[in-house]
Formats: structure tokens, C-alpha cells, sequence
């Protein structure tokens, strides 16, 4: 039995009055994938955005609930949301590297968090770019410009960003979805290497993808959890009539 990294109780969100995520319980197992998968609005985006309190950032948005890491529920309002979320990375859709070289856009996290021995950085620098399948392509330009990478690469900086802050958790919302297909293998590849040492969250609207990468899938629909699983299961003999319509592409 794995051991739970994090676990959802009850979790809804709700933007003024509409419930765009309804009563979701969940939990996330260390050194595991788990795939957030359904149809665009179901709610996927939403439930991850809450798991490191990004959902605060939005006007309007209320959260009902509980998030638990640990002993902590991080939905208590004495959270400190900047220290959750160097505990709970997060990589977004596009690439968002800073508009500096590619050692800042990594020393930028540890630095934030008090570590200025430059030596130490330096470390920090490279085990996250070699964590990031990204070190052999990027030793000799340190000091460039992050934009001067490839799309496929300036997402495996963010990732190696996320990394830095040495998390335990890394949220991935479609990380592969504006890559082409040889970046978007490298990515999946990187995610294969990753879950050796952490708890990865991935959405996903693609099913090879979610197939590929992950341990356990999660189904959402209209805000609801249809159907939670080993995903080897749920793409070939799911329990719900609704997974089997999606999975199989006769809706979504």
C-alpha cells in the first residue's frame, strides 16, 4: 500500500453561484501519476487549481471542504499559502519561463526562500536541469535568456523551476497540450522519471496521454467525480457506462 500524499474531503468550489466542483473526494498516493481526465468545463482545472489554493487568486471564488497534507488542512484560513506552494509545485499549460537567463528562472525559488550561498544555488541549479532530462542541453548557456529555448524545452525549465523549492507534490495542468509530439514525449518521459521521487497530479484531455503516464485516473463529469482507478482498469474495463462513453470517444 502506497502512502497517501494528499487527500480531498468533500471539496467543492464554487464561482459566485455556480458549483463548478461538487463534493470531491479523492486521495493522491506518493511517487505516483494520478490523471484528472473528462470533457473541457467538467471541473478538472478547477479541482487542481485548489490543491495549492490557486482558485484564491480568482474573484469570486469559494471553496468548501477539506485539503489534507498530512496533518494539515491547507483550506484553513491560517495557511501560509506561499510555503504550500513551494510544497505544491505547479506547471501550467504554456510555457511561463521569467524573463531572465535559464540559472535565474531555477535559483529564483531557493533564493525567494532565503538560500544566497552561491555554491548551494548551484547545486540547486544543476540537480533540477539534470531532474529535468534538461542539464546536457543547457550547461553551456546558464546565463541566456530562457526565451531563447524551444517551446519543448522552456517546459521542462518550468518544470525543473518547480523542482527547485525541492516540493513534494507537482501539479501539471496539460503540460504537454501546446508542445509538438517530440516534446510532448520528452515531457512524458520526464513525468515517468519524476514519480520515483514525487506525487505527481496531471489533467489531461488527452486518453493515450493519461493511458501512458499514469498509475491511477480519475473521471470527471459536470463538476463530479464519475469514476477513480487504476488506470489500466478504467481504460479497459471501467465500472461506469459514462467512463466507457468518454474514454471510447462516443461523447467529449
Amino acid at each position: 500500500m502506497q502512502n497517501i500524499e494528499l487527500y480531498t474531503k468533500d471539496l467543492s468550489v464554487y464561482y459566485g453561484e455556480k458549483q463548478a466542483v461538487k463534493n470531491i473526494s479523492l486521495d493522491f498516493a506518493s511517487r505516483s501519476v494520478t490523471a484528472l481526465i473528462g470533457p473541457s468545463g467538467c471541473g478538472k482545472s478547477t479541482f487542481l487549481r485548489s490543491l495549492n489554493r490557486m482558485n484564491d487568486l480568482i474573484s469570486g471564488a469559494r471553496i468548501t471542504g477539506e485539503i489534507w497534507i498530512g496533518e494539515d488542512n491547507i483550506n484553513n484560513p491560517k495557511t501560509d499559502v506561499v510555503l504550500l506552494r513551494q510544497k505544491i509545485g505547479m506547471v501550467w499549460q504554456r510555457p511561463n519561463p521569467f524573463h531572465k537567463s535559464i540559472y535565474e528562472n531555477i535559483a529564483f525559488g531557493p533564493r525567494y526562500h532565503g538560500i544566497r550561498d552561491k555554491k548551494k544555488l548551484d547545486q540547486i541549479v544543476e540537480e533540477s536541469l539534470k531532474k529535468a532530462a534538461l542539464w546536457e542541453e543547457t550547461k553551456n548557456r546558464l546565463n541566456t535568456s530562457a526565451l531563447a529555448l524551444s517551446g519543448g524545452q522552456q517546459q521542462r525549465l518550468c518544470i525543473a523551476r518547480s523542482i527547485a523549492v525541492n516540493p513534494s507534490i507537482i501539479l501539471m495542468d496539460e503540460p504537454a497540450s501546446a508542445l509538438d509530439p517530440i516534446s510532448t514525449s520528452k515531457v512524458e518521459e520526464l513525468i515517468a522519471d519524476l514519480k520515483q521521487e514525487f506525487c505527481i497530479i496531471i489533467v489531461t484531455h488527452n486518453m493515450q496521454q493519461a493511458a501512458r503516464v499514469s498509475d491511477r485516473t480519475a473521471f470527471f463529469l459536470m463538476g463530479e467525480l464519475v469514476e477513480f482507478d487504476d488506470t489500466s482498469k478504467m481504460f479497459t474495463n471501467p465500472s461506469e457506462k459514462r467512463t466507457d462513453d468518454y474514454i471510447s470517444g462516443r461523447f467529449g
